[in-house]
C-alpha cells in the first residue's frame, strides 16, 4: 500500500489514476508521496518515508529541491502539461497590447445611460484604435515547452519569430517551425523585436535577466510579456522605461504593489495555466510520474535527480541507490552484489546527484542493503520489489 498526501486541491481525474494500492492520508508524516502546486514547503518538516514530491505545473520555486536530494527525495514537475492554456494567455496580452481593447471595453460598459451609443461610438471608437500583430517582430527567450508552442503559433498570425535558448532540448529543437529564426545572442532580440515574451525558469542566474541594460537595447515602443515568474524582470527599471516613453507596454501575470494601477501596464491575477484542462493535464501527468516512481523506481521529470526508466520490473528483484555523482560508486554496489546476477543496471547522474537501478536475479538480503547504505555517499537504498 502507497500512502499521498495532497498539499493543494488536485483535480479528481488525476487522483482517480491511483488504484486501491494507494491511500491519500491527511498527514505529511504518513506520506510515500506529496502532490504539491503552489504550497510553500521550504519550511516544512519532511519525514524519512517520503520518497517523492510532485509538483503539478512546471514552477518548483516553493519546493526545498537540496534539501530534498540530500534526504533521497526525488521532486518531480509537469513540463509541457500547462503550456497550450499559458500560450493563449501570452496571445490574449499580446492582443490586449496592440488593441486598446480594455479601454474601448471600459468606455462602453460606462455609456450605460446613453440611448445614442450606437452613434456615439463611430465618434468615439478612433480614440482605441490600435495595431496588428501581423509582420510585427516577436522575440522568444526560453524555448521550452511553452516557449515553442508560443513561437509555432505566432507564425501562423503572420509574425516573425525570433527564439533565444542556448539550452534547447533535441525534442524542442524538433519540434520548432523551420520558419523560426533561432538566434544564439539574446541581444538580437533585445534589439529587433516589437514584442518580447519570456519563458524560462526562475534560478539565480535568470533572475532580474530582464534589467535596465537589457531594456536600454529594446525598442522604444516594445511590448514586454512576462507569464513565466515575476523575478525575471526587473520591474523598477520596467517602470522607469513606461515613465520615460522608452517602452510601450508591459504585460504581467503576477500582479505586486509596485505594479498594480501603473499607466502602461497590463495585469492578470496568474491565470497562466488557470484553465480546467490545464489543471487536469498537470494533475495527470504528476499522478502517472509517482505511479511509475513508486512502482518501478522509473524517474522521468525529475527536477533534482536523473532521469532513469528500466521499465517494468521482470526480474526476481530491484532496487535503487540514491548517491553522490562521485567516482567508484558503481564497483562498490557489485562487489557487495557479487553473489546475484545483475540482470540490468542503469547509473544515470544530473548535477551533484546520481541514481541506480539494479535488476537482479535474487533477492537481496537486509544486510546487503545495510551494508549499501553505509557505503559513504550513499543517501538512500530503496528495496522496489524483492521475491
Amino acid at each position: 500500500m502507497y500512502r499521498y498526501k495532497c498539499l493543494n486541491p488536485i483535480a479528481e481525474v488525476g487522483l482517480k489514476r491511483f488504484t486501491e494500492e494507494y491511500e491519500q492520508v491527511e498527514d505529511i508524516k504518513d506520506a510515500d508521496a506529496v502532490l504539491v502546486r503552489s504550497a510553500k514547503m521550504h519550511d516544512m518538516e519532511l519525514p524519512e518515508s517520503l520518497l517523492a514530491v510532485a509538483r503539478a505545473g512546471a514552477g518548483v520555486n516553493n519546493i526545498p529541491l537540496d534539501r530534498c536530494a540530500e534526504q533521497g527525495i526525488v521532486v518531480f514537475n509537469t513540463p509541457g502539461a500547462n503550456a497550450n492554456g499559458v500560450k493563449e494567455l501570452v496571445f490574449a496580452g499580446m492582443l490586449l497590447a496592440a488593441r486598446d481593447i480594455i479601454g474601448g471595453a471600459n468606455w462602453v460598459q460606462s455609456q450605460t445611460w446613453n440611448p445614442d451609443i450606437a452613434a456615439v461610438t463611430e465618434k468615439e471608437k478612433k480614440k482605441f484604435a490600435g495595431s496588428e500583430l501581423q509582420d510585427k517582430k516577436l522575440g522568444i527567450i526560453g524555448l521550452g515547452a511553452i516557449g515553442v508552442q508560443v513561437a509555432n503559433a505566432a507564425t501562423h498570425l503572420g509574425m516573425e519569430v525570433y527564439g533565444y535558448d542556448p539550452y534547447i532540448s533535441v525534442d524542442a529543437a524538433w519540434s520548432l517551425s523551420r520558419s523560426i529564426r533561432h538566434t544564439y545572442d539574446v541581444e538580437d532580440i533585445y534589439r529587433e523585436c516589437d514584442y518580447i515574451t519570456i519563458h524560462v525558469p526562475l534560478m539565480d542566474s535568470t533572475k532580474k535577466m530582464i534589467n535596465r541594460d537589457a531594456i536600454a537595447l529594446m525598442k522604444p515602443n516594445v511590448v514586454l510579456l512576462n507569464f513565466a515568474r515575476d523575478l525575471l524582470v526587473d520591474e523598477e527599471a520596467v517602470i522607469e522605461a513606461l515613465d520615460e516613453g522608452r517602452m510601450r507596454r508591459y504585460i504581467s501575470d503576477f500582479p505586486n504593489t509596485l505594479t498594480v494601477g501603473r499607466q502602461g501596464i497590463i495585469l492578470t491575477p496568474h491565470l497562466g495555466a488557470s484553465t480546467s484542462e490545464s489543471e487536469d493535464n498537470c494533475a495527470v501527468m504528476a499522478v502517472k510520474e509517482l505511479i511509475n516512481f513508486l512502482e518501478n523506481g522509473n524517474i522521468r521529470n525529475s527536477v533534482n535527480y536523473p532521469n532513469c526508466d528500466l521499465g517494468q520490473c521482470e526480474s526476481a528483484a530491484r532496487i535503487a541507490i540514491y548517491h553522490r555523482n562521485v567516482k567508484k560508486m558503481i564497483s562498490r554496489f557489485t562487489d557487495l552484489l557479487s553473489d546475484t546476477n545483475i540482470h540490468n543496471m542503469s547509473n544515470t547522474s544530473k548535477g551533484d546527484y546520481a541514481y541506480t537501478l539494479l535488476d537482479l536475479d535474487t533477492s537481496v538480503s537486509d544486510q546487503v542493503v545495510e551494508e549499501l547504505r553505509a557505503i559513504d555517499g550513499v543517501l538512500r537504498v530503496r528495496v522496489i520489489k524483492s521475491n
